[in-house]
């Protein structure tokens, strides 16, 4: 039986699913990218190979062992983009909820059925079919469950949105003891610098009291100001547009003092340093190409 507990993002990991880049398949036409960053580099011819996918993610792999945490991967499914298992469910407290994906993705869940199968049935939900909610917008922080939502009246428009109103409800319902705080983003079809396709695009806690934030990621100002409050603006490493679209918001952290960054992240790497960080940095580059960085590519089951 695997043990799930998952309170917020920082403390010590033990257990998580990594993505997998093996037989990522050829390189999406424009028209089935789900993101403006992914078309960006297939029409600049710049989209990441396979191998290069591959040996990023066999150098996080190695950081995660190296920390004794114990690393799950979905099961391989041929020709099929696998990477970013954030998506496809998350963990609150002990329960596991499968995400209500894109339906071109319904496969990723499936890979990871046998790690599914290991948990307690009676914790594993499966939301009804209206809730859109996807790992990247679900953040937790001690009593609190962030989530990144879109509330603009063409929701149906983007695919860029991936979490709606009702995924913001089911989850008070789930969780009535929880502080369910939701954040408007800012969303593009045509413009990654200026889409954050997850609510960790723009935001995301380190350590005990600190956390990463980009201000133009809301579309309410009153969202940004509710976080300040929270962490207070001295513990907060405020990122510039060009480090949004870089992703400098999606690093993962293994322990409150232990995180895994990408290691072109110069000014953010230099600050987790200078607050008593261990950095441990890899190249992610290639991967970040398609609009996920590193915790994207990770699902944790449990930590401390």
């Amino acid at each position: 039986m695997i043990e799930l507990n998952i309170n917020n993002e920082t403390s010590r990991l033990r257990a998580v699913v990594l993505g997998t880049a093996n037989s990522n398949g050829p390189i999406p036409t424009a028209q089935e990218t789900y993101d403006p960053k992914s078309l960006e580099h297939i029409l600049a011819g710049t989209y990441p190979s396979e191998k290069d996918m591959v040996d990023e993610m066999s150098s996080f792999e190695k950081v995660l062992l190296k920390f004794d945490v114990e690393v799950y991967r979905p099961k391989c499914i041929e020709n099929y983009n696998q990477i970013f298992t954030r998506d496809i469910g998350f963990v609150i407290g002990d329960v596991f909820v499968k995400s209500n994906i894109l339906p071109e993705r319904e496969q990723e869940l499936d890979a990871i059925q046998y790690i599914i199968n290991e948990m307690n049935p009676l914790k594993v939900v499966k939301p009804p079919k209206e809730v859109h909610i996807e790992g990247g917008d679900v953040m937790l922080w001690g009593n609190h469950v962030f989530i990144g939502t879109y509330k603009g009246s063409d929701y149906k428009d983007y695919i860029t949105a991936r979490t709606n109103a009702e995924g913001v409800a089911y989850i008070k319902s789930l969780f009535p003891n929880k502080i369910v705080k939701e954040f408007d983003l800012i969303k593009s079809k045509i413009e990654a610098r200026d889409n954050a396709l997850h609510l960790d695009c723009c935001f995301q806690p380190v350590g005990k009291d600190k956390a990463i934030i980009y201000k133009r990621g809301f579309r309410e100002e009153a969202d940004y100001l509710y976080l300040v409050a929270l962490f207070g603006m001295e513990n907060l490493f405020h990122i510039k547009r060009n480090e949004m679209y870089n992703m400098n918001s999606n690093i993962f952290s293994i322990d409150t003092n232990v995180v895994v960054s990408e290691k072109k992240f110069k000014r953010l790497n230099k600050w987790l340093c200078d607050k008593g960080f261990v950095v441990e940095e890899i190249s992610y580059a290639e991967i970040a190409k398609q609009e996920g960085l590193l915790r994207c590519s990770t699902l944790p089951l449990l930590r401390d």
